[in-house]
């Protein structure tokens, strides 16, 4: 039996958990690193929405809409022709973010149904209008979650849709938006046993990310990602409804904001790729790699002279206590003179 041999096996340990502290794993997109997040109270609203007076102080709300305390806002209820919004009284400062938005949408009828929601990062707020329930012509970003289809497409519906406008386009409604969309994709999100909600991730002039949560618990969808997107600055949030001659129930239970911090290493890259050197993000990709390396090859040397020193310890502690002697292992140290005169 080699005594020395747990020495070595918690050396093992010790020094394969050195990543943790020498580096660290984070989630990154598009060459991106959310470090971390920080939820938005002035954007963010929640169960039961109002305060005593019966308002909500980051947050408007009109035109049909009404609040259920317990459970919802119900921006269109299921009758025809109409029209619910809710927007933020802020403009939305973060110039990285997400945006996660609970809703549901639900009604009695399994073949005619309609029309959907809007949700709505723009520069203008609470203009009504015949873009499920918003102005048209708007500048911004508007997420549509289509419901009812107004021509043939051989995709299927429920469809969530982007347009980004620039303030003169108008929404291409006889077509369902085919001519506006960026991105889409089509789930099934009305009339579902899960929570249904929909989540757009931005990273300024760099990427816009949607993902749809209607299949299962925790069982986020790829909808579609844009790269190289611009939104306006400091948008409004805004969730819109409408109905027509078909109808559907059209619910907001909350919306989360949070406020996306970059990595430092990230913010400093952005800052030197915007003046134009690119060479300072390959250099840094460089040194990352070759850092990895010499540390990987600095925890095998330490690992290795750890088991020499133990074994030479063991062998010399062995040898001395044959001999007689007594005190440290290790060089000789602690050697106790036992002539006798």
């Amino acid at each position: 039996m080699i005594c020395y041999f747990p020495v070595c096996y918690l050396a093992y340990i010790l020094f394969t958990s050195f990543p943790c502290v020498l580096g660290k794993t984070d989630t990154t997109v598009n060459n991106k690193t959310i470090d971390r997040t920080i939820q938005l109270r002035t954007h963010s609203i929640f169960p039961p929405y109002i305060d005593q007076d019966l308002q909500n102080r980051w947050w408007d709300f009109g035109a049909d809409a009404y609040i259920n305390t317990n459970k919802h806002i119900r921006l269109a209820r299921a009758r025809p022709s109409q029209m619910g919004w809710l927007w933020s009284r802020m403009p939305l400062t973060a110039s990285n973010f997400i945006v996660e938005v609970e809703f549901k949408v639900t009604g009695e009828s399994t073949h005619l149904y309609g029309d959907g929601m809007a949700i709505w990062l723009t520069k203008d707020r609470a203009e009504p209008g015949p873009v499920f329930g918003s102005k048209d012509n708007f500048e911004g970003l508007g997420v549509f979650l289509d419901t009812y289809a107004n021509s043939r497409h051989p995709y299927g519906f429920p469809r969530v849709i982007a347009m980004l406008g620039d303030g003169q386009t108008p929404y291409d409604q006889a077509h369902d938006g085919e001519a506006n969309s960026l991105g889409s994709c089509s789930a099934n999100f009305r009339r579902t046993n899960v929570i249904t909600k929909l989540k757009i991730t931005y990273v300024k002039d760099t990427y816009l990310d949607v993902k749809v949560h209607y299949r299962a618990w925790d069982d986020w969808s790829d909808c579609f990602r844009l790269t190289g997107i611009s939104l306006p600055p400091a948008p409004y949030i805004g969730i819109t409804a409408m109905t027509g001659e078909v109808f559907d129930s059209h619910d907001v239970i909350s919306v989360t904001t949070w406020s996306a911090i970059l990595s430092a290493s990230d913010a400093q890259r952005n800052k030197f790729g915007a003046s134009g050197k690119g060479t300072f993000s390959r250099k840094s990709g460089a040194e990352s790699q070759g850092g990895s390396w010499l540390g990987f090859i600095f925890k095998i040397l330490l690992f290795v002279a750890v088991c020499v020193g133990a074994s030479y310890g063991y062998k010399t502690y062995t040898l001395n206590k044959r001999r007689g002697y007594g005190g440290s292992a290790f060089g000789g140290l602690g050697y106790e003179n036992r002539r006798r005169f």
